[in-house]
């Protein structure tokens, strides 16, 4: 048997270990099981909205029929880009966990098709990248939303990279649409794109907004994080460290085919709920 690991020694290895699996689960998550997972929140959410739709329940303002605010992530809208092949519902709230299940509408604007100018955040890359394709937007290009108010039709207008100057503002009882994601490359951002839209048609009158820009919540605003559950991410954090320790004992006293065995598939479990939540700290529009 080989002489006993100091602690020391037993600390580096656990470390490698947890470093290792925190590692391989997170770019596991974000490059591969988000996608699922974002498919199947999307799936809910559609039929949910559908359902909505056809018994004239969907809302139209930040609260629903008993005049509650709406929850982050209630569906209340459904965005379709022909021409990129996007069809996604949209929901309410912009943090990066609401942004886990597709677009999310910014909740100090209108909806879309309402008097004024609508954002809706996409991500670039993480969580199916529903917004990875908008860059290639050009003027003239269709984008259709469907809301409890009807269908709205918008042109594209331009698409503007930070620093490029803004459109004009839409003038009186018009309705304009922006679309917002992370620009350059796949999971390593390097500014904000924007696409805007101009309503073809009449805009309709919706309820006044319950944040002014000034009041929206920081975790709501571009590029940021959702830092709400770290508790929880402190919690999976202390399991995995407590794993990896125990990897390491059982590596040395029992052996290596052993020990990853037996500790391999909790170390992946927690590993990914570690990754989860650590998903929700990176910036919203990844």
């Amino acid at each position: 048997m080989p002489p006993p690991l100091t602690p020391r020694l037993q600390l580096i290895r656990a470390s490698l270990v947890l470093v290792l699996v925190l590692t391989v689960t997170l770019l596991a998550q974000l490059v591969l099981i988000s996608s699922f997972q974002q498919s199947a929140a999307q799936g809910r959410a559609f039929d949910r909205y559908r359902a909505e739709l056809a018994n004239g329940t969907a809302p139209i303002g930040p609260t629903d029929q008993e005049g509650r605010q709406l929850a982050i992530g209630t569906p209340v809208a459904y965005l379709e880009i022909p021409s990129i092949d996007v069809a996604q519902v949209v929901g309410e709230g912009t943090t990066s966990t609401a942004l886990f299940d597709g677009p999310g509408h910014r909740r100090d604007t209108p909806l879309p098709g309402q008097i004024g100018s609508s954002v809706v955040y996409g991500r670039r890359a993480a969580f199916g990248g529903p917004f990875e394709r908008i860059g290639e937007l050009a003027e003239g290009d269709l984008i259709r939303v469907t809301t409890g108010q009807g269908v709205f039709e918008f042109r594209v207008i331009g698409v503007r990279a930070e620093g490029m100057p803004a459109p004009a503002p839409p003038e009186a009882g018009e309705g304009r649409l922006m679309l917002v994601t992370a620009a350059g490359r796949a999971f390593l951002p390097d500014g904000v794109l924007r696409v805007d839209a101009e309503l073809d048609g009449d805009a309709v009158v919706g309820p006044a907004r319950l944040f002014a820009a000034s009041a929206l919540p920081t975790s709501e605003r571009v590029m940021t994080g959702d830092a709400s559950t770290l508790w929880v991410l402190a919690f999976w954090l202390q399991a995995l460290i407590a794993l990896s320790l125990a990897a390491v004992w059982a590596w040395h006293r029992w052996g290596r085919a052993q020990a990853w065995v037996t500790l391999l598939p909790p170390l992946v479990l927690v590993g990914l709920s570690a990754s989860g939540e650590v998903a929700r700290l990176l910036p919203n529009l990844l």
